[in-house]
Order: C-alpha cells, then structure tokens, then sequence
C-alpha cells in the first residue's frame, strides 16, 4: 500500500537538520556542492593519478579551507598534491594531519567557486586495488564510514552531501561502474577506455564508488523505470546471474511501500569491499563469494537496497544517529521476508535478533544513539542494526501499522537528499500518530539495555495476580503480552502496561485452571525473562 501524505504540517519543527555541525571546523565554513573526479588507473603500479574538481560555497569569510585527504607517508602510500587552481589561477596549498588546506584568494558567502586539484599516489584504502578470487586485477571503491579521502579530497562526513560525476580511464579489457548514470563510453586508444558517470542528486561520501573490474553484465529489466542490472567476475556469470535475479521483485516492494527509489539505476556488483554488503547509492557492492547460484543471500541484497532509501538518500546527521541507516535498513529487511517467506520466517528472525541484542549487551552497555564512539567500525553493532529494527518493531506496535507506514514515508519524504538525526525522525512519528512518544525514543535509544523480568502469580476463580519485576538497572514502560494456557487446552492473549519496576496486576480470565503463562507469545517485546 502506498501512502499519499500532505507535508505541510510537518514543516514547523522540523528546520533542525539545518543546524552546523560544530566538532569540525569545515561544516562551518564549505558546502560542498559537486565533485569532479578524473581517475586514471593503470595495470603496471597502483598509483592513481587523478583531478578534482570541487564546486562550493562558503558559508562565511575565509582565508583558507580544509579538505580531508591522506597525504603520503613513509611507507609511499597516500597522495601527493601537485597543484591547486581556482578558476585557473594557482593557489597556494599545503598537505598536513591528513588534511588539505587551501587559500581562499577573494570569496564571497554563498556564492559558488571551483577548485581544480591535481593529484596522484597509491591509496592506503578507500580505493582497493588488488586481485579478485579468479586471480583478476580490481579496483574497488569501499569508502565507509570515512575512508573515501584516501583516494580523493572531500569533506568526508555524512552531512555535507554533494553531487559527484567520474570521468574513469582504464585499459580498455575493464568495465566501470560507478555512482549515477552513464554518459559516455569512449575508446580513447587502441589500449586505453574513457567511462563518464554521473549523479543527479546528493549523496554522502561514504556511498560514492567507482568499480573497475572485468564483469559479465546483465541488464534484468526495469521496474517503476528504474533499470536493475547484475555485474559479477565472467568466470561464474551463470550463478551471479541467478543470484541477483531477485533484485528487482525486492526492489518494487521497497518502492510500493516507501517512496519513489531516489536513484537513476540499481546495480548488484560482485566485488572487494570489506563488507557483506556495501549499499554504494545505485550499485551495491556485495562480497565476492556472496555468488553461490542458489540464492542464499536474500535477505542480505534486501537489506542493502533498503538504504538506497535509508542511509544513502534519507542520511543519517552523525555517526551517532547510525540506527537510521542500519536499524531501518535490518528492519525493512524483515518486512520484506514477511512478505516474500511469510510469517513465521519474520518471526524467527526477530528471536534470532533479539538474542543477539541480549548477547551484546552482555559484553557492552553503551545506548543506541552513541555519541562517545568514536570509532566508526565498532558502531556496526547489534545496538545499531538489530536493536534499531526493534526499535522500529515496537515502535508500529504502539503508533500502530497504518501509522507506521504512513510514519516512514512521511519522513523519508521529507528527508531524501538531507540528513536527519533520531529526533527529526521522532517528531514525524509524533505527528503522523498523535502519540506522545518522548518516553519510547528515550527509554530505547538513549538510554542502555532493555527489560530483564521476575514474574511470580497465582490462579483463583477468574483471576490472576500477577507481579512483574523489572531488574535491570533502568526502568522501563512497555506493553506486556502474556498468553493463558488453560486446563482444556485453549488459550488467550492478555495485555498488561508494565510502567513502574515491580507492580500487581489482575487479569480476568476464564473460570479454568491456567496451567501456564507464555509471555510475548507473538514476539513484540524486546525483553528477557529471569524466571529461572
């Protein structure tokens, strides 16, 4: 079902993603507007020479700005910058802490300048060369969270988003994909190919990527006029084909219940990345033996089509405020196998998160919304992917499932092409369901762990007596389902409000003997029972 929701009444509230970033002094002074990246690579040495162009606007005076960009170091690796113009004119520059700062010669606030950056050197990361399960040279962009100015100057955070186009020139036995549409395709010399790509809309930094790659290519078709595409090595293209044949029926789900997809294609690329999954905005990059021809990974390319929508067009403000990219993109995951496998498979895989959840908790104790880490890598957590679609999962229980679907566009309407923290997600939820839900957000977000319960009863007449007993160390407020089992074998389901940590309840039941109690029968509760 799609939702059609007037955003008028959201907009009052809502001007906080507008607000400057203060931890770095470059959110301060540039938006970046589009980047021009010329990429030379080569087959003799993983040195890249390449040139930026850089489009911006300053948003107040200055003598001089930073870019981030890993400079050479003793090991060779990093990048050496040649020169710095600005419309044509050098300008002086110096490389040093891993930034870039350049002169600033008679700027203006808000008007827009280009500076051209001439560069080369071997990446430390970001742009991983090397060679692929087959024994083939690649060359794969991995950029996330911030290791994208290994290889080309940016501001390399989240919230400064920008358009980005690629001019790629490569020996011509590769195939290039990258970020955006393709504009051109060139044989520049008998060895020697020019690929032109380029975006239409902003992104992060953390999701611009080029590949470089010898492919088999397979355009699968189109859904809703976006073109779906599989790119995997030639040496297994009949299992890659199969593999990522799924995509598009996956693809119309997402867009049929959140929103018009924000990108001009998607393509499933087989590649180097780090990862399981990298959700590159329009060509995700997928592990290279995530290609097996028996479909393993569904729920894996579900769950990185989901953040073409949420982490890479509706971006999270911070780090800290990860759960809006992976919480969302675990949750929608779900949704989808609830659709595509059915009920009892969404079923297990809320157990099997809410056990990793409780496992995690066990060797940490730190909030979903972390502003104290500082690492990125260790915010990729059960706190930011399972217990953020918890989260999600509680959350359409108490607003309610029209609600919460109506929620979820409403805020990624509102919010594509920018950055949000968890509180401008909140206050659209506030204002789609009419709920107060300060509580809620505060109790799962932001403050750590999550119910661990005592319950002791006793069975008389028609009533139970019941006491809950909260024994972690916050309280928490939160519906409690328990399901009677009764002497005939039948069976109800009772919802109690736990609010305070240990409180009486009487639940009416039938005039039968309840012989048990299971409690979350439907799995709606994040929570754990102490009992025994």
């Amino acid at each position: 079902m799609k939702f059609i929701v007037k955003l008028s009444f959201l907009f009052i509230g809502f001007n906080s993603i507008l607000f400057a970033q203060t931890h770095n002094p470059q959110f301060n002074t540039l938006d970046v507007q589009h980047y021009k990246l010329t990429l030379t690579v080569n087959d003799n040495t993983n040195v890249i020479n390449a040139e930026m162009e850089v489009s911006l606007k300053f948003k107040k005076s200055a003598a001089n700005f930073e870019l981030d960009l890993i400079a050479k170091d003793s090991t060779g690796m990093g990048m050496s910058v040649d020169s710095v113009y600005q419309n044509n004119i050098v300008v002086d520059f110096s490389q040093k802490n891993h930034k870039l700062t350049i002169e600033a010669k008679h700027v203006f606030p808000r008007l827009p300048y280009t500076y051209k950056i001439i560069y080369s050197g071997v990446p430390k990361d970001g742009l991983i060369i090397s060679k692929n399960i087959h024994g083939d040279r690649t060359f794969f962009g991995d950029n996330w969270p911030n290791r994208a100015h290994n290889w080309f100057p940016c501001v390399d955070h989240p919230s400064d988003k920008a358009t980005i186009e690629y001019i790629i020139k490569a020996p011509n036995h590769y195939q290039a994909i990258a970020n955006g549409f393709e504009v051109e395709e060139t044989n520049l010399s008998e060895n020697l190919k020019q690929y032109h790509y380029k975006t239409d809309v902003p992104l992060p930094t953390k999701v611009m990527v080029v590949g470089i790659a010898k492919f088999a290519v397979q355009n699968i078709g189109e859904t809703h006029n976006i073109p779906v595409s599989t790119w995997v090595y030639p040496q297994t293209k009949e299992d890659g084909f199969n593999d990522f044949s799924i995509a598009k029926d996956i693809l119309d789900f997402f867009i049929k219940n959140v929103g018009e997809y924000p990108f001009q294609k998607l393509a499933n690329v087989q590649s180097k990345t780090r990862f399981g999954g990298m959700e590159n905005a329009g060509n995700i990059f997928y592990f290279e033996k995530s290609v097996t021809g028996n479909q393993e990974h569904k729920d894996l390319i579900a769950h990185e089509i989901a953040h073409q929508w949420f982490g890479n067009s509706a971006t999270e403000i911070d780090w800290a405020h990860l759960w809006l990219s992976e919480g969302f993109a675990t949750y929608l995951t779900d949704l989808y196998i609830l659709k595509s496998d059915g009920e009892a498979a969404f079923k297990n895989r809320l157990n099997e998160e809410r056990t990793k959840v409780l496992n995690f908790y066990k060797v940490q104790q730190t909030p979903v919304v972390d502003s104290k880490t500082t690492n990125y890598m260790k915010l990729l957590n059960p706190n930011s992917y399972q217990k953020g679609a918890w989260v999600l999962h509680m959350l359409k229980n108490k607003v309610g499932e029209e609600n919460f679907w109506k929620g979820i566009k409403t805020y990624y309407d509102f919010y594509k092409f920018k950055n949000a923290s968890t509180n401008n997600f909140k206050n659209v939820m506030v204002q789609v369901s009419g709920k107060n839900l300060d509580v809620f957000f505060t109790q799962w977000l932001y403050k750590t762990g999550q119910p661990k319960i005592k319950t002791t009863w006793i069975h008389g007449g028609s009533k139970l007596r019941i006491i809950v007993e909260q024994i972690q160390e916050n309280t928490f407020q939160f519906p409690l389902d328990i399901e009677l089992v009764y002497s005939d074998g039948t069976s109800e389901v009772k919802t109690i409000e736990v609010t305070t940590k240990k409180e009486p309840f009487v639940v009416l039941t039938k005039d039968l003997d309840v012989k048990e109690i299971n409690y979350d029968p439907n799995v709606n509760l994040l929570f754990e029972i102490a009992n025994d």
